[in-house]
């Protein structure tokens, strides 16, 4: 607890401008653990992206992360994630979309994103196709057998790639996914990179693998993750709203 004295003087110690701060050792901390399993797996960890995902955190901590080096944000929720790109616009940040995208929200996730980590249906391709510009997308594939869980169903995979291909502006990177609750992670990611083999037939350029959360980022970089979208091990725990 702080003491306030007289003369406005706090009875703690001074902080070591030096130090550094919580937020600079958690992010070293997953740093060092991508690069042990990148090694671990004969990878070299330039080749892996770590996405900050900022959901509820204040505009102050992004700005921190850009400080300590950091330039791809994710956000899952649209007025949250558009009102903090239009804030930070003068930042040379590289933002990532992880949430469920609405259909009807589709172009104005569009407009500030550069990268939409959820493609999961049709209807949604549709959506986002543009003569204007280009937008870079993963298809999530649902690794459960829960739909509400977003996701393409695997059975449905070759299509909705089909579906992409077709479409005006719209360019595909790879798949992305989570690991069910309650399973090997290593297994549901290995599982993945067999289907991103597979979708090669149709894009070989669709190489990318978005997998890999705060909990079990080290099992998706051994299994081929090229974009890891980490929370809470780099921000802490996020703010509870009133």
């Amino acid at each position: 607890m702080s003491l306030a004295f007289p003369n406005g003087v706090s009875s703690e110690p001074a902080a070591d401008a030096s130090a550094p701060s919580d937020l600079a050792t958690r992010l070293e901390t997953v740093r060092v653990g991508v690069a042990d399993a990148a090694r671990t797996a004969g990878r070299d960890p330039a080749d892996i992206a770590t996405i900050v995902v900022t959901k509820f955190h204040p505009i102050s901590l992004i700005e921190e992360l850009y400080a300590l080096g950091m330039r791809n944000m994710g956000e899952n929720r649209h007025q949250e994630a558009q009102s903090k790109a239009a804030s930070l616009a003068d930042l040379d940040l590289v933002w990532h979309f992880v949430g469920q995208v609405q259909g009807k929200k589709a172009r104005q996730v569009r407009a500030y994103a550069n990268v939409i980590h959820s493609v999961d249906r049709e209807s949604l391709v549709t959506a986002l196709a543009s003569e204007e510009s280009t937008i870079d997308c993963f298809i999530q594939v649902n690794l459960t057998d829960d739909a509400a869980r977003g996701g393409v169903d695997p059975a449905h995979l070759s299509a909705l790639v089909d579906s992409a291909l077709m479409v005006p502006g719209v360019r595909l990177l790879g798949l992305m996914a989570v690991a069910p609750l309650g399973q090997e992670p290593r297994r549901a990611f290995a599982y993945v990179r067999e289907l991103s083999e597979q979708i090669r037939q149709q894009v070989p350029t669709a190489t990318a693998l978005s997998m890999g959360m705060s909990q079990d980022y080290a099992a998706a970089v051994l299994e081929g993750a090229t974009h890891l979208r980490i929370g809470t091990a780099i921000t802490g725990n996020r703010p509870v709203l009133s």
